[in-house]
């Protein structure tokens, strides 16, 4: 079985990939969505976080990344970046979403010089912005960033624009394209869930209009 067929079957098990029709969630953008993704409740198991930091090391390998600091997106991201910086041996930092409005008003916390290749790690991409901060931030203050990892991408057409225009290379352990091949072959997923999830991966941020639950205000 492969990582993202581990992941994949994983996730569904404990509930880090969830799918719900009737009462859709509610994302950070306010938009109401069928399907939500929380890697944290991978954290609780030793062997599924090293699952992911081994999957990221293969990743590595079979692209011939070479990296000096491994970097963690605040929060979520920190976890598995330290879990893989601690597997390769290399210098871990995080980077903040903004500077610290107090004392040193760092966004980059660690140790970073100029120069050093750095590969960003998120947990989830869904359009990108999180990520493609981290990665700004850390070209910004001297570092060298053209690979960003995540756990779980949901494909949409959106992120991978923005990560072209950024000239950062995505690279997911798991994919919806790959859950959904997965639950299709596993009998995971029904086949109302796999009929609902490709059209939506192809226009998510209408969803909620289309079938009545309209987008939040923040």
């Amino acid at each position: 079985m492969t990582v993202s067929e581990q992941l994949a079957k994983i996730a569904l098990q404990i509930g880090a990939i969830r799918l719900d029709t009737e009462n859709p969630f509610t994302w950070a953008s306010g938009y109401r969505m069928p399907v939500y993704n929380d890697n944290r409740l991978l954290l609780g198991n030793a062997d599924h976080r090293l699952l992911i930091a081994q999957g990221f090391q293969k990743v590595l390998k079979e692209n011939k990344v070479a990296t000096d600091v491994v970097a963690g997106t605040a929060t979520a991201g920190i976890p598995p970046a330290t879990t893989l910086a601690d597997l390769i041996k290399v210098p871990l930092i995080y980077v903040r979403s903004a500077p610290k409005a107090h004392g040193m008003h760092n966004q980059i916390e660690g140790v970073l010089q100029e120069g050093q290749r750095v590969i960003v790690i998120e947990d989830l991409v869904s359009t990108g912005g999180s990520a493609l901060n981290a990665v700004e931030a850390i070209r910004s203050s001297g570092g060298k960033v053209d690979h960003c990892f995540c756990i779980f991408t949901y494909g949409f057409q959106e992120a991978e624009d923005e990560f072209a225009k950024s000239d950062c290379q995505l690279h997911a352990l798991l994919t919806l394209e790959q859950l959904i091949d997965f639950g299709a072959e596993s009998g995971a997923l029904t086949e109302a869930q796999i009929a609902l999830l490709r059209p939506w991966q192809k226009a998510p941020f209408e969803w909620g209009d289309r079938y009545g639950f309209p987008r939040k205000e923040k």
